[in-house]
């Protein structure tokens, strides 16, 4: 898990593990979750006095919320505003092209797979040449390619989700420890 240190207006310093963050504003002082939507945890003081109590409730309601919720991702939910095709995200086509040494053109779908801690790949899904190409087999293309596209997010949703919960865990007994 990552972590960023800290420094309050009182001088205090705090290791501050990644999904908390510190709100000093006029009469706010507190850190704030941000995992599975927010909480603030007040130091229920103006002189930061209540901050490593504020921090530690905090930081065991993050342990929780790891232990128990799905791990956020960055996948995209819809399609960007600039695609100009009503695919999904993740999928784009279809791509003509001709290959070398070919007579006729073929027809394919592109599916991005995103794969945790590792770069995507990019699948192809062909579709048919300009000879046998049909409205069906787009379709049929389409289905396999949405497919690929939910198994991979699936895939990189757990991988995530377990990646996360291991750092939860090496936290709370790096906690018990210290």
């Amino acid at each position: 898990m990552k972590f960023r240190h800290v420094v309050l207006f009182s001088g205090e310093t705090f290791k501050v593990p990644q999904g908390i963050q510190r709100i000093d504003h006029r009469a706010t002082h507190g850190w704030q979750l941000r995992y599975g939507g927010t909480k603030m945890f007040s130091d229920h003081s103006s002189d930061g006095s209540g901050a490593a109590v504020a921090l530690d409730k905090a930081t065991k309601e993050l342990l929780r919320r790891i232990a128990t919720l799905q791990a956020p991702t960055t996948l995209q939910h819809g399609p960007s505003q600039n695609k100009t095709s009503d695919l999904p995200p993740g999928i784009s086509g279809p791509i003509v092209r001709q290959r070398r040494g070919a007579k006729v053109k073929d027809a394919s779908l592109s599916v991005l797979i995103p794969r945790f801690g590792d770069k995507p790949r990019r699948r192809t899904v062909y579709i048919g040449t300009e000879n046998t190409y049909t409205l069906q087999k787009y379709e049929a293309a389409l289905v396999r390619a949405m497919q690929m596209r939910q198994e991979a997010e699936a895939a990189y949703r757990r991988d995530i989700t377990r990646a996360k919960r291991a750092e939860g865990r090496r936290l709370k007994a790096e906690r018990k420890v210290g």
